[in-house]
């Protein structure tokens, strides 16, 4: 797994070796960035669900100004932070150790510019974080992966690939 764009491009990231955790796809990355681009430039991210911090290290490589990262497993901790000293970001980046469902409920009205979420497939929390966003909107772009059949509210823009679909929500 690699960074594909931005001035990170090209670089590798630690592995994850727990196969409970499914890294978002390179060819997912590429396609979510290019369409939050602009949305990007100076940014205030948050990667929900991080794992190995690849949505939120690559909205850094594109020029984000910082990312926070919430994540709850060991494995997917070790890889975060040794991915951090990697790409040297330490100073933009905050690695929460927390339940992201409960943590994203707490946040206010446009605490982020952008929130990435890709929580584990076939479980309901991606809509319970989708209904903390629409009750408190705490970012003004809502970027979601799920797996292909897994029912959303429309969002702003759809992208499906083979095995899962990115969704897009904004604020007004």
């Amino acid at each position: 797994m690699r960074i594909v764009g931005g001035k990170f491009a090209g670089r590798h990231l630690s592995p994850l070796n727990d196969s409970r955790v499914r890294p978002t796809a390179e060819l997912v990355r590429v396609a979510l960035m290019d369409l939050l681009a602009a949305d990007i430039k100076d940014a205030r991210v948050v990667d929900l669900f991080a794992g190995t911090g690849a949505l939120g290290l690559e909205a850094l490589s594109r020029g984000a100004k910082y990312a926070d990262f919430v994540e709850t497993r060991p494995s997917s901790l070790h890889a975060l932070k040794a991915n951090v000293a990697l790409l040297g970001v330490r100073t933009k980046v905050r690695i929460f150790k927390r339940d992201a469902l409960p943590w994203a409920a707490e946040l206010g009205k446009h605490s982020y510019d952008v929130a990435f979420v890709d929580p584990p497939y076939g479980s309901k929390m991606l809509d319970r974080v989708i209904d903390s966003w629409y009750k408190e909107r705490f970012s003004r772009v809502l970027a979601v992966e799920s797996e292909r059949g897994h029912e959303l509210p429309k969002g702003e823009r759809r992208i499906v690939f083979e095995e899962s679909v990115v969704t897009v929500y904004r604020t007004g």
